[in-house]
């Protein structure tokens, strides 16, 4: 399976003002995604970034990296700019790795491209797992999915779901036995065509 590791990042965070560049015991936090991406299986890692300083923190631990506008709307539109700039195939598999996540496991950057390389009619997969604790579940922080039979997701939500009615009527301090309440995990992968 081939597939690359794409790490979108963007200098002018609102909530933490140059988070791709915060130290993280000697190196950019940004530097610390890639080394975890690069221990998946992907062919390629590469920075995706609006910001030269954020270009020349990566390239200087031995990344790739490439200059996107600083204008785009989420880390999804500046995939689709990097995937151009790097001249990816319609049909080359593309992971987005987000840049505030130092500690991703590699094995979930596998698993998400996995998916679409197991299926050839897939455009784009995710991940998910289980919610265990009635706190996650009502929690709205927590993004919430549920899937068809088949496993393609049907709809996300940040509102508790599936709801058990009867149930929760009576007591919201637990998780009613096979639930199957599912926590959306924010890791995506993509046909670049698709992106």
């Amino acid at each position: 399976m081939s597939f690359v590791a794409l790490i979108p990042a963007r200098l002018k965070s609102t909530r933490l003002p140059d988070k791709p560049l915060a130290d993280i015991h000697g190196k950019p936090m940004i530097v610390r995604v890639a080394e975890r991406a690069k221990l998946s299986s992907a062919s390629r890692v590469v920075v995706a970034a609006d910001d030269s300083r954020i270009l020349d923190a990566v390239r200087a631990h031995g990344f790739e990296a490439v200059l996107t506008r600083p204008d785009h709307a989420s880390g999804t539109e500046r995939l689709a700019e990097a995937a151009d700039i790097l001249a990816l195939a319609d049909d080359e598999i593309v992971v987005n790795v987000q840049g505030d996540e130092p500690l991703i496991d590699p094995v979930l950057i596998d698993a998400v491209a996995e998916k679409l390389a197991a299926d050839a009619g897939l455009v784009m997969s995710t991940a998910a797992h289980p919610i265990e604790s009635a706190a996650d579940f009502f929690n709205p922080n927590v993004v919430k999915v549920v899937l068809d039979r088949t496993g393609r997701a049907l709809y996300f939500s940040r509102a508790p779901i599936p709801w058990a009615r009867d149930e929760f009527t009576q007591d919201q301090s637990a998780l009613p036995a096979n639930l199957g309440a599912l926590r959306h995990i924010g890791i995506y992968g993509y046909r670049a065509g698709f992106l």
